[in-house]
């Protein structure tokens, strides 16, 4: 009985009061009430296509809408090839064919929401990876209308992380706010990534952990998120996201 108080009393502090701290924070908000008044348009964040001729890849995310907002992100990948003018972005959504390509412009708000680059990667590295990405990108198990859900997923983060995984040689890392990343169909996932240095365990996405090279020091609960980054020093904080220590 201790222990199961001890244990509750770990959860409430590091995962349930951040959670419920940054959900507060989200109500307080000025944002769109629905769908269609929400802004959807270009952001500027990304150099327009046509500015150089250089391949280039972008994991981008910006929160998502409603009140799913306060716990997580909507991500999505875009890609460039070499000497092309126009950028192409995938992602996956909620409603009939889930995953999209080009249905917002590359850098477009989320519900109004400003994205942000989480990684990026130009020039002839990007060009070698392109075709792998497009090949994880066709290879989606869960592509097919339905196979969509909020949480625990498959989602559209789900859809990014296993590109991510499918081509370690991108180097991103999901942010910890990304609901969904570590979604596993079935009973869960188990093992190790010499590709990326990270061990990594879920029980469908519900509860696990990941250690490593890329991941540092991961805690996860119910899709949330809480850890340490010591390749890039930041706190992971359940809801928030990374909260950069220097």
């Amino acid at each position: 009985m201790k222990l199961l108080k001890l244990v509750l009393l770990f959860v409430l502090i590091v995962f349930v009061t951040p959670a419920l701290a940054t959900a507060g924070w989200w109500i307080l908000k000025d944002r769109p009430s629905t769908w269609s008044s929400a802004d959807w348009s270009s952001s500027g964040v990304l150099p327009r296509a046509d500015a150089d001729s250089d391949a280039a890849i972008y994991l981008l995310a910006a929160r998502t809408g409603g009140l799913k907002g306060a716990f997580s992100l909507h991500s999505w990948i875009v890609t460039k090839k070499a000497g092309s003018a126009s950028y192409d972005r995938y992602d996956k959504v909620g409603w009939g064919s889930p995953i999209r390509r080009n249905s917002r412009p590359a850098d477009g708000r989320w519900y109004s929401n400003e994205p942000f680059i989480v990684h990026s990667l130009r020039g002839e590295a990007a060009a070698d990876v392109i075709p792998k990405v497009e090949a994880a990108i066709a290879s989606y198990p869960f592509s097919k209308p339905g196979d969509y859900h909020v949480w625990p997923g498959p989602n559209s983060n789900s859809f990014v992380a296993h590109v991510l995984r499918a081509v370690p040689e991108l180097g991103a890392t999901m942010p910890p706010n990304a609901t969904g990343r570590d979604f596993a169909a079935g009973f869960g996932e188990i093992g190790w990534s010499s590709a990326t240095g990270d061990f990594h365990a879920t029980l469908h996405g519900l509860a696990g952990l990941s250690v490593g090279a890329s991941s540092g020091f991961e805690l996860h609960f119910l899709g949330l998120v809480a850890g340490i980054d010591v390749a890039r020093p930041a706190l992971k904080i359940p809801a928030y996201g990374r909260w950069e220590i220097f």
